[in-house]
């Protein structure tokens, strides 16, 4: 990679050190140009008629999503966010009496309250499968939880927001696979940062946004659903682009991932989308997890000596998501404190992973991208107050 040419493809970098990109990256000026023009266009000619003349640039989303993920086009539905799209996939899941839903301890609490409420709904139970000593599903024991049987979905994240780690999830796909079990994968931390193969990991559903490692604009997202079982799932709700009108007996859902989209969206947004899917790919994914992991490693490395940090990452595979505390300093302090240098890092709540009984009330997060330099950690490490 060249580094200098990528921090000038991405104006943000002249004016800060951005290390919040597990919140929402710098978009790269080709992102930027997408979106632009086609708002602009809207403003001159109209929106529907601006839709009309980039309909290929439209339509084009879909390959560029699909070649980011290795799957088919026809996969792909565009979603307004990873919430919303995991939304349509879990609420589509045909759930009955006893069903089980298996989960893990670092499942985000926004997904967690879903489950509660299909368990209260429909009368699922949901179990949460312990860790090993790393931090990771303890895949042993969600084989054995599988082996029961009455398994109806296998959901967790692929990286976790608050401790960094990155899930197996390529094996936890060969265990629903060998069972017959859904797998629903939540990788709005992981597409972007880490090479994501739809195949080599075996799910069924992921979800995405657009806003974070994947350098899209804000309020995109994706939703992939494979081809085998997209026909087995009724969205929550339907209108004219998800379906067809028949006068004669009722409508008919369309047979591909498009059943789980509405047919008004941010044009310019999935455009923009689009544009960034082919800029990672073309980057080269490997590339892109290589400087990421090896950023995140530096400064896990250098906070480990500093008096009074704590690194709170866990798993044996680390992801560019960092969390640590500072003793004696809030994180929200350590925040803006690094916010008024120039530093942009967040404030994590672990809390808000219902599930994990290690969970600390909050936790500082840098996290890093490919076009980040030595010299921004450096500028991060400088500005920790008491740690000097």
């Amino acid at each position: 990679m060249d580094i200098d040419e990528l921090r000038s493809d991405t104006p943000g970098c002249a004016s800060v050190a951005h290390l919040n990109n597990a919140g929402a990256a710098l978009p790269p000026r080709p992102v930027i140009d997408a979106v632009t023009r086609h708002f602009a266009l809207e403003s001159t000619i109209g929106g529907y008629e601006a839709a009309e003349r980039n309909a290929a640039s439209v339509q084009h989303f879909y390959d560029a999503v699909a070649r980011l993920i290795g799957a088919h086009a026809d996969e792909i539905a565009y979603v307004e966010n990873a919430t919303r799209a995991w939304d349509m996939a879990f609420y589509a899941i045909p759930f009955a009496d006893g069903d089980r839903i298996l989960t893990t301890t670092s499942e985000y609490s926004s997904n967690a309250i879903a489950y509660r409420q299909m368990a209260a709904a429909k009368g699922v139970s949901v179990e949460v499968i312990p860790d090993e000593p790393s931090g990771t599903i303890s895949l042993d024991a969600l084989e054995a939880e599988l082996v029961k049987g009455g398994v109806r979905l296998v959901s967790l994240n692929h990286i976790p927001t608050h401790n960094g780690l990155v899930h197996p999830v390529a094996e936890v796909g060969r265990l629903c696979r060998e069972h017959g079990v859904l797998f629903l994968l939540d990788a709005c931390q992981s597409v972007g940062q880490l090479a994501v193969d739809v195949n080599d990991i075996g799910c069924d559903l992921l979800s995405a946004t657009g806003r974070k490692f994947l350098r899209g604009p804000r309020g995109t997202g994706f939703l992939y659903a494979r081809r085998e079982i997209v026909q087995t799932l009724e969205p929550p709700f339907l209108d004219l682009q998800a379906a067809a009108w028949n006068p004669s007996d009722g409508y008919e859902v369309r047979q591909d991932a498009v059943r789980f989209e509405t047919w008004e969206r941010y044009v310019a947004g999935q455009i923009g989308l689009g544009v960034a899917a082919d800029y990672a790919s073309d980057l080269g994914m490997a590339a892109i997890e290589k400087r990421v992991l090896g950023l995140a490693q530096t400064l896990r490395e250098e906070l480990v000596v500093r008096p009074g940090v704590a690194v709170l990452d866990k798993g044996v595979r680390p992801s560019g998501i960092v969390t640590f505390t500072v003793d004696g300093h809030e994180p929200s302090a350590v925040k803006e404190a690094a916010r008024e240098r120039g530093v942009n890092i967040n404030v994590t709540n672990p809390i808000s992973h219902g599930y994990d009984p290690h969970a600390v009330p909050s936790a500082v997060r840098a996290s890093v991208h490919y076009y980040n330099t030595e010299n921004e950690i450096e500028r991060l490490l400088s500005v920790l107050p008491g740690t000097a």
